[in-house]
This record gives structure tokens, sequence and C-alpha cells, in this order.
């Protein structure tokens, strides 16, 4: 029992497997006699039993999702379509067509599905415009006279994982615009929180303790129930304080500054519910991790009284199953919160080589606000100009304006 639950993570499985392998040696036993290593014997008996169970709630929830995203008829009426038919899901799933790259997945259905721009996909990519737009174009070219057909059982998590990558995308996005006056685009990110709820229920078919169909048990799995209920609580958490984040001129608040009572109580309270029901599904992945630390954030009264080791503990994991420079920038935030602002800016200098977020405002923003917390307001000044330089959204120009300024004095 201890052996599975060390491997798997889930306690009542492992002990109904347990109880299944000890009946099967019952049997067998006692008509082959005792293997050479009956406790190795058991745990083999019973990974096979809970592995084969997760197999079996794969292909029934991968039947009950190409069921939800089957036409109702062969042929398309125009009559019986009504305004209230929410066809968003199957064409975000078609869009992620096997044909494709995962990029160009990504790209094309951000694009054509999402509304981003051009810009606004490079933006989310991390890459350049031309990038984008060679591989969108390329992507059109590829399928053009494909079907759109619904996936199959071998590409089942493989186009789920590419939908909810865009789904995390297009929220990102109307969280925090990358270019505009306004800092937020709520109708974005309320857009995609919508459509996520209808995948996680599409997806769990009211099941919200059924395990994750991965077998492995390994980390950073996608696709199943953790990931979509992960990626729900990361949405809920974020957006919760949306009001907060925001003056009465549009002006960008930071964290240290906004009033947390204009946080939304409830979402924090739903938020927190899925985080802690998707880390019981046995195989943890990147959304659950970041909703992990959205939830820590959410329970503090402020950023002093944040549990800063606990989020930098949890971005240590994310960094082991989901790597990139992003994580990379905020564990460095979480280890100069807890180890002081040397040890951050070290982290983020080290990032300065990096082809996507080298030259980003977003890093040199964070390089600038470490430097003013070492007590350094010219070195921290040269880095918020140089952020400056970079952004293309109002909201944001006018914050590093106001800290440019305040260093200036």
């Amino acid at each position: 029992m201890a052996a599975l639950v060390r491997r798997y993570d889930v306690f009542d499985q492992c002990e109904d497997a347990v109880q299944e392998a000890l009946v099967d040696a019952f049997v067998r036993w006692r008509a082959n006699g005792v293997p050479e290593r009956p406790v190795g014997w058991l745990i083999s008996v019973a990974s096979r039993r809970l592995m084969d169970g997760w197999r079996r709630d794969n292909a029934r929830r991968q039947r009950e999702f190409n069921d939800f995203l089957r036409a109702p008829a062969d042929e398309f009426d125009p009559d019986d379509y009504h305004e209230d038919t929410d066809d968003t899901i199957r064409l975000l799933v078609l869009c992620c067509h096997p044909a494709l790259t995962p990029g160009s997945q990504i790209a094309l259905t951000l694009r054509s599905v999402g509304g981003l721009t051009t810009a606004e996909v490079a933006a989310a990519l991390l890459v350049g415009e031309s990038t984008v737009a060679q591989r969108i174009s390329r992507a059109k070219h590829t399928i053009q006279g494909e079907r759109f057909e619904l996936p199959t059982a071998d590409q089942y998590d493989v186009r789920l994982r590419a939908v909810l990558h865009v789904l995390y995308l297009i929220f990102n996005e109307g969280h925090t615009a990358s270019a505009g006056d306004a800092l937020q685009r709520v109708d974005l990110a309320e857009e995609a929180l919508r459509i996520t709820r209808l995948l996680h229920h599409a997806l769990t078919n009211s099941r919200p303790n059924t395990p994750s169909p991965h077998p492995s048990g390994t980390a950073g799995s996608s696709g199943g129930f953790g990931d979509v209920s992960g990626l729900l609580a990361l949405m809920v958490l974020t957006h919760a304080r949306r009001d907060a984040r925001t003056g009465a001129g549009g002006d960008l608040i930071p964290a240290d500054r906004q009033d947390r009572s204009r946080w939304y109580a409830d979402e924090i309270a739903e938020g927190t519910r899925l985080v802690e029901d998707s880390l019981r599904t046995g195989a943890v992945g990147p959304y659950q991790l970041e909703a992990a630390i959205a939830a820590v954030h959410s329970e503090a009264t402020s950023v002093e009284s944040t549990d800063w080791r606990q989020i930098a503990g949890l971005y240590r994991i994310l960094e082991q199953i989901d790597p990139s420079p992003m994580v990379t920038l905020g564990s460095a935030v979480a280890i100069a919160m807890t180890d002081g602002p040397e040890a951050g800016i070290t982290i983020v200098e080290g990032l300065a080589g990096d082809r996507y977020l080298g030259d980003h405002h977003r890093r040199l923003a964070v390089l600038a606000h470490l430097h003013e917390l070492a007590g350094r307001p010219r070195v921290a000044r040269e880095h918020y100009l140089a952020a400056l330089a970079r952004t293309r959204n109002t909201a944001e120009q006018n914050y590093l304006r106001d800290r440019i300024a305040h260093l200036s004095k």
C-alpha cells in the first residue's frame, strides 16, 4: 500500500487496487503456490489494476467528449440554429488539427478562433510577428482540403493539450493586454473563462472525483480532469482580482498597493475548491501548480503576509515539470522575497541571453523592481526606462513612467 501511494498519490484508488490484488493472491496462490517475491507480485498486480481502471476511464471520457463535439445532425439546418447554441469548443478542437505542429495549431487557433491579431499572438507566444505570420500561413496551406474530424484515441490528449494552451493564452491576453490603452480586456478574459467552464463540464461529465486518465501517474500530464480543473481554478482565482488591478482612470495598481477587499471572495473560494479537487487526481500538471500559487496569493491579506516560501517551493516543482523563461521569472520574484533581492537579481540577470525573454519588458521591469528593493534607484531607473521602450500597453507605460519619475527625485 505504501509503495503504491508513494508512486501514484491517490490513497483511495491505491487501497482498492491493493484489495483486488489480495483477492487475486488468495485465489492464485492457493492454486499455484506463493511466488518467490510475494510483495513484488502484489505491487505489480495492484499497479496493473490501477492502470486498467484509468485506461477504462480515459476511453469512456474520450467517447463522451466526442459525443459532445459531434453535431446532432449530419446536415446543418440554419433554421435549427439558435443564439444560445455554442460551437466554440468544437471549433477549438477541430482547429487543433493533427496535420499541424503544436506551434502551428496554437497560432492558427489563437488567430482564427480566439480573434487575436498577429501581433497579439506573437506576444502570447514570445516570438516575432513574422514568425507567427509564417506559421499561420503554412497552417492554412497544410489543412487546405483536409477533413476536420474528431480526435481519435491516440490524438485525444494531444488535441486537448493544445486546446487548453489556447484558452490559457487567450485568458492571459485578456488579463494583461499586450497593447492598447487598457490594462485588461475583461471581455476576452471572461470569454476564455466561459469556454473553459464548458470544457470542464463536458470533460468531467459531472464526475469531479474522477482520476486523471494517465496510468503512468507522472507529473505534467495534460488533458485529464486535473488539468482542466487546474486551468479553470487558475482563471477564476486570477480573474477574482480584476477590479483591484486598476484605478479610476485605468491606471495599473501593483499587487502591493491593491485594496484586497475588492477581490471577489466567492470566486476565490470557488478557485481554491477547484485547486484542491484537481490536486487529488494523482498526476499534477503545470495548470494545477500555477493555480496553487494563485491560491496562496489569494489567501494572504498583504504582500508581506504572503507565504513566499510555499510559493517558491511550488515554483521549483513547476520548473521541473514545465520549465520556461516566464516560470523562472516568477520563481525569481518568490526567491527574492524569501532570500533577498540579490538572489532574485542573479536569476533574472541569468535570463538576459534568453532569445524569448532577454529583451522583454517584463524581465526588465522585474529586474528594475528588484534593484529598487535592493536600494539602487539609479540602476532601477535605467531598467524601468528600458522596459518602457519595449511595452505597447498604455497602462503599463504610465506605471513605468510613474516609477521613473519617483526614482528621478
